[in-house]
């Protein structure tokens, strides 16, 4: 079921190791000049273009694209009581979580009336996107919302695709998320065209264009981010999901068998790995994934995901080798079950987001740790983090110097601006002094 890559008795170099990895077989680039062709088709037509694109990728043409108020309220007030109340927990450990994630401002004193400070200043608008395809993801509203309130955002817009289902509406659980958390600006739109509509604006709906776009989606939405990126800010590209378990033989195999499962109901290119030290251990997460699989709902969708060539069993000596092929993975989820867990996580350096100990599935980072599961794909998390207050906020430093200061530094920025032959930055301090320096 899942091939079989055997390290064992080798020490790849990091660049044999990245060659080495498992990956879904999908090129952003290849669908760039598709993507821009429908940002161009927005910036021109707009709202007309938006319908159009629904009607040709959704299957449905939206009675609106901007979410009248209404059918928000209404949504809210439909939705199942257990649901809101799973909702509502969800927000406050997020929220809760997201607050740890805004840096305190900093004073730094480097001489009486020298003074540098860090500020963390919140983007004024986002644009926020929820995707459709193959499920409904209100926990996905949450993780991008929340965030951001956090982070002080003043103007949230949030947008989700049509639904063929719903007359054209989008998801009502996404609509009722959105009211939930006083989300009152939603769009029905979706892929490619609904991040060219939040990047360049859309005047005929009110849609103002964002400084940042944040959310999953799919291959378009990924390249039609890299398009507009340069205009507005983004998050990351993101790709098919992926799930990296390092365990041993004492780990439970049920349990590892169970969160692969749980990853690659994803999607078809969702990415399953098992790195073990542990050649009998392997043999029982097999035996228990054919069960698993058999018995599950989307089992066409799981068994193509875990057959993939982005999906492995990989066998290595020990859990350094484990930590080291971990590290050139990059896993979206690392789960670590395994006897040694400081050793092991002190040895992980690259990783979205890290699941410890059995009962730490990436299902519970999904909807109820606290933590956000809008995390880097694809091996990006070797130089990307997850969503984050952080993602909203930009550093800046405000400096403060009065005229002494400035004065004992004067030799300095006399010095290097005459190094790098720019006599008037110099010349600017002396100004500050004339007959007085």
């Amino acid at each position: 079921m899942l091939r079989r890559l055997d390290l064992r008795g080798s020490r790849p170099s990091p660049s044999e190791l990245l060659a080495l990895i498992p990956r879904a077989a999908t090129d952003v680039s290849a669908a760039l000049d598709a993507a821009r062709a429908l940002v161009d088709d927005v910036r021109e037509r707009g709202e007309a273009a938006l319908l159009d694109q629904a009607e040709r990728f959704d299957r449905v043409r939206p009675p609106a694209v901007r979410v009248p108020a209404e059918e928000l309220a209404a949504a809210l007030a439909a939705l199942a009581p257990d649901i809101r109340s799973a909702l509502e927990s969800t927000i406050e450990r997020v929220r809760a979580a997201s607050a740890a994630q805004v840096p305190a401002p900093e004073r730094t004193v480097l001489a009486d009336g020298a003074i540098v400070e860090q500020r963390w200043q919140p983007v004024a608008r986002v644009g926020l996107y929820v995707p459709g395809g193959k499920a409904v993801y209100p926990s996905s509203v949450v993780m991008n919302v929340v965030p951001a309130q956090v982070a002080g955002v003043r103007s949230i817009a949030l947008a989700s695709p049509a639904q063929a289902a719903f007359g054209g509406r989008i998801h009502p659980t996404i609509a009722a998320a959105a009211a939930l958390l006083g989300i009152t600006e939603v769009y029905a739109m979706g892929g490619a065209g609904a991040i060219g509509a939040f990047a360049y604006g859309v005047p005929g709906i009110g849609l103002d264009p964002v400084q940042r776009v944040t959310g999953p989606g799919n291959v378009f939405v990924a390249a039609a981010k890299r398009v507009v990126q340069g205009v507005t800010g983004i998050d990351a590209e993101a790709g098919p999901t992926d799930i990296l378990v390092i365990a041993d033989d004492g780990a439970d195999a049920d349990f590892v068998a169970s969160d692969l499962v749980s990853q690659a109901e994803h999607d078809e290119l969702a990415a399953a790995v098992l790195v073990t030290d542990s050649e009998a251990f392997a043999a029982r997460v097999l035996e228990r994934l054919e069960a698993r699989v058999a018995a599950t709902k989307h089992a066409e969708r799981v068994r193509t995901s875990i057959t993939g060539p982005q999906s492995a069993v990989v066998l290595v000596d020990d859990l350094e080798q484990a930590a080291a092929f971990a590290n050139a993975f990059g896993a979206e989820h690392l789960e670590i079950q395994v006897r040694d867990v400081d050793g092991t996580l002190a040895r992980i350096e690259n990783a979205g987001a890290i699941f410890i100990g059995p009962y730490s599935p990436v299902s519970l980072g999904d909807y109820a740790a606290g933590s956000n599961h809008v995390l880097p794909t694809g091996g990006q998390a070797r130089y990307a983090s997850g969503l984050s207050a952080a993602t909203f906020l930009r550093p800046q430093q405000v400096v403060r110097y009065n005229e002494a200061a400035l004065r004992e530094v004067a030799p300095v920025i006399a010095a290097l601006s005459g190094e790098e032959d720019l006599p008037a930055h110099g010349e600017a301090v002396v100004a500050r002094f004339g007959d007085r320096a």
